[in-house]
């Protein structure tokens, strides 16, 4: 009776082993099976994010794609204190050599592109790998014009354009024929306006594009927040980065109101600089410092002026 019970109980131990034996053996053999799994599932989702970013350019920066406006970004994109923009992969839109406008202001109001002589009929070229934002004609302004965002972070403009050869959303390679050189909407000549900007923030073109050597300035470009329109700015840009002292030039830098974006004006009847510089917050000075102008200047309605 004794030899059965010890019998019985060394069966159900041998059972009760046998039974963890094989489940510890089982979870064994699932372990590399969810590893594998969760491997696919984490190059399903790197190719999902690949697939979307190429999508659209630059999907880390933007926070929109709109085909609207040209500045359509204001506070709704947060702008970094500094930025490095990759020029590499780059064509020279244009094989023209000939600057006739500079970028900075110019006839009371901000130029923010560079005029290169054109002809009409002129082959224009993307600049660098993207997507087109904007085709659309402006009879006061840019005229026939595109707008391509490209992966490092720029949006460039061509303005005055004949003819448009690509479409919105359209795909383009650096080097691709987007549009034909012309004199439409406010020109006073066959030229291409030219603008390069990041996040919607001006990025004086000379600083990017030696159009006299048809070639780009260096591999990459050091954006700092208001600092990126005059050539004493980049000058004083690339004296902090050299000592190391970037972040402290973007901390003190005032060129932009809080939250990074440059604000702008549009003369209204009555208005004067005084009533500007209080709503604004910023000096008489700074005001005619930012747009080229004096104290004595005669406001036209319609202007548009720089106010921080």
């Amino acid at each position: 009776m004794i030899f059965k019970c010890i019998r019985t109980l060394a069966v159900a131990a041998l059972a009760v082993f046998s039974l963890n034996v094989a489940a510890q053996d089982l979870i064994a053999r699932q372990a590399p099976i969810d590893r594998k799994l969760k491997s696919v599932d984490s190059l399903a989702l790197v190719r999902l994010i690949k697939a979307e970013q190429a999508f659209y350019p630059a999907y880390s920066l933007y926070t929109t794609w709109k085909n609207d406006r040209v500045h359509a970004y204001g506070n709704t994109v947060s702008i970094p204190d500094s930025f490095r923009i990759d020029l590499t992969g780059f064509c020279m839109p244009t094989t023209h050599t000939k600057i006739t406008s500079k970028c900075g202001p110019r006839w009371r109001r901000m130029h923010n592109g560079l005029d290169i002589k054109v002809y009409i009929g002129d082959t224009i070229r993307a600049a660098f790998d993207g997507r087109v934002r904007m085709v659309k004609y402006e009879r006061r302004g840019y005229g026939k014009y595109v707008v391509i965002r490209h992966d490092n972070g720029l949006e460039t403009v061509y303005g005055h354009l004949s003819k448009q050869l690509v479409k919105e959303d359209e795909f383009v390679k650096a080097g691709d024929v987007i549009g034909l050189g012309g004199n439409t909407g406010r020109s006073t000549g066959s030229h291409l306006h030219f603008e390069t900007r990041f996040l919607g923030q001006v990025i004086n073109p000379e600083f990017l594009f030696d159009f006299p050597q048809q070639d780009i300035v260096c591999d990459s470009y050091l954006f700092v927040r208001g600092l990126n329109m005059y050539k004493s700015q980049r000058t004083r840009v690339l004296a902090a980065a050299k000592a190391g002292k970037l972040k402290e030039v973007a901390s003190k830098n005032t060129g932009t109101s809080e939250g990074g974006a440059i604000r702008y004006h549009k003369i209204r009847t009555g208005d004067t600089l005084g009533l500007i510089s209080r709503k604004y917050h910023v000096s008489i000075d700074r005001l005619c410092k930012m747009n080229g102008i004096r104290r004595t200047t005669t406001l036209r309605v319609g202007q548009i002026i720089r106010c921080s």
